[in-house]
């Protein structure tokens, strides 16, 4: 997997102090993207878990890390992105994690494959769905257009229906 950026530290990509890591690739190519560069599976550094891992455990003041895009829930991505989870959560077992993705969460759910289903376990919010330009609001907090959801994963999944957080 290539990391098409890494922030230390951000309060605009999610709620709290947390670290942000930006994968790349994305089969979306959503007009507009706001990371069109993340869109190549090439683009960016080698991703060095561990040098990360050391970033985030020596920093105090964190309260969570987003995992952005491109896209982390392509099947290019997933595996590892997951495994980045696990290996953040054991670290930072208290750590809120936020995925951003191009995919709805319903179209996760139809996945019914394994590692979905376990990203799906590990990640608390998820904001999802495409970016669509047409519907593009600099007003909204934390995602770009109207269609987009920042959903409460696992109040969904106790609930089983699709909880919204009003952010």
């Amino acid at each position: 997997m290539k990391m098409a950026g890494f922030y230390d530290e951000s309060i605009s990509n999610g709620l709290g102090w947390r670290a942000v890591l930006f994968v790349s690739g994305c089969p979306h190519h959503c007009q507009g993207c706001h990371n069109k560069e993340a869109q190549d599976f090439n683009y960016g550094a080698n991703f060095n878990k561990q040098e990360i891992l050391t970033r985030i455990e020596e920093n105090s003041i964190l309260k969570g890390i987003t995992i952005s895009g491109g896209e982390p829930l392509c099947k290019e991505n997933i595996s590892e992105v997951v495994d980045f989870i696990h290996d953040v959560k054991k670290i930072k077992p208290h750590f809120n994690v936020w995925c951003y993705t191009g995919y709805t969460i319903e179209e996760l759910i139809e996945r019914k494959d394994k590692i979905t289903n376990e990203a799906l376990q590990e990640i608390d919010v998820l904001v999802d769905g495409r970016f669509k330009e047409d519907q593009k609001d600099p007003t909204l907090k934390f995602r770009g257009s109207k269609n987009q959801r920042i959903i409460d994963v696992k109040e969904s999944k106790k609930n089983k229906k699709i909880t919204e957080l009003l952010i």
